[in-house]
């Protein structure tokens, strides 16, 4: 494992209040003005978590007006998987042994670590809405400026939280930029990143996390 990569104290008191405002990354909440992607939809939560996010579609009365056409996934070879390396905070694609991009990331606080093990894509949102479990509110803020970015890809779901990949408002840029470990368990991306990974994978694609 490497080393794990020094932070600022003005990184860390940033961080505590990203965590703050976005309470649990682990989940989001419905779609608004998007739609999911492939198509397992994302599930409620019964039992959210006391600090967490939900997902909820139509709880949250979150029907789009119109949705846009599916991407097409057929030509997404089977054989790509996602490799997340939690020591080197790094998110790659490969196809076979065929590295086909690299990206920083920013993980999971060591008290709400990123799980690990061997997952498959769920879904694929685009303009994922944050909803908090404390207040049942969604935050009205969507797309690229919103809590989760504009797209989230998610890979684990518990009793309580959901796990994904997703972006990261333009604010809190500087998390992935200094790979910190500040989120409640999700994998956080750039923006420009998480767009180029959504395009090229599809739901039943392999994600391996390791240490």
């Amino acid at each position: 494992m490497s080393a794990p990569i020094p932070v600022s104290s003005t990184h860390r008191r940033r961080a505590a209040l990203f965590v703050v405002l976005t309470l649990s990354c682990g989940a989001f909440s419905g779609l608004a003005g998007g739609a999911a992607l492939a198509i397992e939809p994302p599930p409620v939560l019964v039992t959210p978590g006391p600090s967490g996010i939900r997902a909820s579609t139509a709880a949250a009365g979150l029907t789009p007006t119109s949705l846009p056409a599916p991407i097409t996934t057929s030509a997404i070879s089977s054989t790509r998987r996602i490799l997340l390396e939690l020591g080197r905070r790094t998110i790659s694609l490969y196809e076979g042994d065929n590295m086909l991009g690299s990206w920083p990331v920013a993980i999971g606080d060591p008290a709400t670590p990123t799980p690990t093990g061997s997952f498959k894509i769920r879904n694929k949102v685009i303009n994922p809405q944050y909803q908090s479990t404390k207040s049942g509110k969604n935050n009205p803020t969507v797309g690229p400026n919103g809590p989760l970015g504009d797209r989230w890809i998610g890979f684990h779901t518990t009793a309580r939280d959901q796990y994904g990949i997703h972006g990261t408002p333009p604010a809190w840029a500087w998390a992935v930029n200094t790979r910190a470990a500040v989120s409640h368990g999700c994998v956080r991306m750039l923006n420009p990143h998480v767009h180029a990974l959504f395009d090229q994978v599809e739901v039943g694609t392999l994600v391996v996390v390791k240490n």
